[in-house]
């Protein structure tokens, strides 16, 4: 059987730094579910949390490669502020870290979701009318091809 999903582990901290979490993003075609556990002072555990973001509520998802595979992150930009909440955040961006053995894991789940956030854009562009057609008549048409 098939997973609809690609499981990408990561790390993420707060802006202070206080704050820690360490779990597994599931991206897929709906969006991405994130399972982590979050710990205050690395110490202090509140237990296992899940945070789901549909597609509608990404404002953007980006895959920063780091260097040489090293400091992989993927950045997520959010349409609501109470989903960022949950998770520890910085600047207004989820960015999840990547162990360098995730790499490619990350980037293609970051692609596939891209791929699936622009395809609205795709259709409507496919669907683009000339503005010609809107203003002029088909007579129109035929004296400009003959000149």
């Amino acid at each position: 059987m098939q997973q609809n999903f690609i499981s990408v582990p990561f790390k993420a901290e707060s802006a202070h730094g206080l704050t820690n979490a360490t779990g597994i993003a599931k991206f897929s075609g709906a969006g991405i579910v994130l399972e982590f556990e979050s710990k205050i002072i690395g110490l202090i555990s509140s237990g296992v949390k899940e945070v789901r973001l549909p597609l509608n509520d990404i404002l953007d998802v980006k895959f920063r490669k780091g260097f040489m595979k090293r400091f992989a992150k993927i950045e997520i930009r959010t349409t609501t502020v109470a989903k960022m909440t949950q998770i520890p955040n910085e600047n207004g961006k989820i960015t999840l870290k990547l162990d360098r053995d995730d790499f490619e894991r990350g980037a293609e789940a970051v692609e596939r979701l891209q791929r699936r956030m622009a395809g609205p854009a795709l259709i409507e562009q496919q669907e683009h009318v000339p503005p010609r057609s809107l203003f002029g008549t088909e007579e129109d048409d035929i004296e400009t091809k003959e000149l």
